[in-house]
């Protein structure tokens, strides 16, 4: 049968690289987003607004999926707001798919919130759970979009008997612009900062993240669980965390950062220098060197996300993620994470993001 995929969020960071695997292995791929990506051959745009049930039947009339990927989410003010609006988002697109009657498997990615809690109490309080967090760590007793869009995503899955997979990466490396968490993207642009104005690459987060062990996910990793996930039968009505595979320490990563630009790193020093605060009146610097760099993108704001990167290097706590259920199940891919910063740096100075290192 025909696979035909429709991914929300095709613009994003995980989205676009979910794209890319699914046309190149002969999905028939439809993105939707309220400004889809159209540059991308193979790939269908649909221009919806998920809040929007009149917009989202209007753009789906003709579209009729057999794989529904989730990937894209809406950053508000406070947990309540994210947690109606991005449920929302979600009840409302497979609402709009259900008199269709096509829709065979739901995956949702989610992240590592779903252990460390929402945005306004992340990694606090005594409740952590304990490393290598693992799937059936029961929710935490806090409010949580995560959860809300599960639970979607379950009472629609009962309506209309389709399957369904949750995914939960860690930070994720891999190009996008605009994207609200990008943590690669945030430190080339801040790496290329201190190459220009010769200050060193000083670690903004905590001595706990900088000495305790971490993993992170390539967007090509997550993007091929999601197409393997799609069709595995053990794949089905599961939560698989999703990571490149390996574990690092980022006072053993950092130096080599920083040696990929030829610029000098600068460890922990007993403090937190938080990017948000290091970043904050860099905007005019960036445009001066996209200027004279010839860069694609002169808009600091979209290719960084200080705030985002503050948030996971200034935890309190190492954070390492277990895999284990996922190669049981079937799902063996392994990327180092050292070399997903090097190609993803190596492409943002392709496609002319980042001005360093020169030819």
């Amino acid at each position: 049968m025909e696979k035909i995929a429709l991914i929300v969020g095709a613009s994003g960071i995980i989205g676009s690289n979910l794209a890319h695997e699914l046309i190149a292995t002969g999905w028939t791929t439809y993105g939707l987003a309220r400004r889809p990506q159209t540059d991308l051959a193979g790939l269908h745009p649909v221009a919806a607004d998920l809040l929007d049930p009149a917009s989202l039947a209007t753009a789906l009339a003709d579209v009729a999926p057999t794989h529904v990927f989730l990937t894209s989410w809406l950053r508000n003010d406070t947990e309540a707001e994210n947690i109606r609006v991005n449920g929302g988002m979600v009840r409302n697109l497979l609402a709009a798919l259900s008199p269709k009657k096509t829709v065979q498997h739901v995956a949702l990615v989610t992240g590592l919130k779903h252990y460390l809690g929402p945005f306004d109490s992340y990694a606090q309080g005594n409740s952590l759970p304990p490393t290598p967090l693992r799937e059936e760590m029961p929710r935490l007793d806090l409010e949580n979009f995560y959860y809300a869009q599960e639970d979607e995503v379950y009472a629609a899955a009962e309506r209309d008997g389709f399957t369904w997979s949750i995914h939960r990466p860690h930070t994720i490396i891999g190009k996008a612009v605009g994207n609200l968490m990008n943590m690669g993207s945030t430190l080339a642009v801040y790496a290329s900062i201190c190459k220009e104005t010769g200050q060193p690459f000083q670690w903004p987060g905590s001595q706990a993240q900088w000495e305790g062990l971490s993993d992170v996910t390539d967007a090509r990793v997550i993007a091929k669980q999601l197409a393997w996930a799609a069709t595995a039968e053990t794949a089905r009505n599961e939560a698989f965390n999703v990571t490149n595979g390996d574990y690092f320490r980022w006072s053993w990563l950092w130096p080599r950062l920083a040696a990929w630009f030829g610029i000098e790193a600068a460890g922990f020093d007993g403090t937190v220098h938080p990017l948000e605060n290091a970043m904050a009146a860099d905007a005019p610097l960036w445009r001066d060197l996209a200027a004279r760099h010839n860069l694609v993108e002169p808009d600091l704001n979209r290719l960084a996300s200080a705030w985002h990167t503050d948030l996971d290097l200034g935890r309190p706590i190492e954070v390492m993620t277990d895999t284990s259920k996922s190669r049981q199940a079937g799902f063996h891919v392994y990327q180092r994470s050292d070399e997903s910063f090097f190609d993803l740096f190596a492409q943002l100075r392709t496609d002319r993001l980042i001005p360093y290192p020169t030819a």
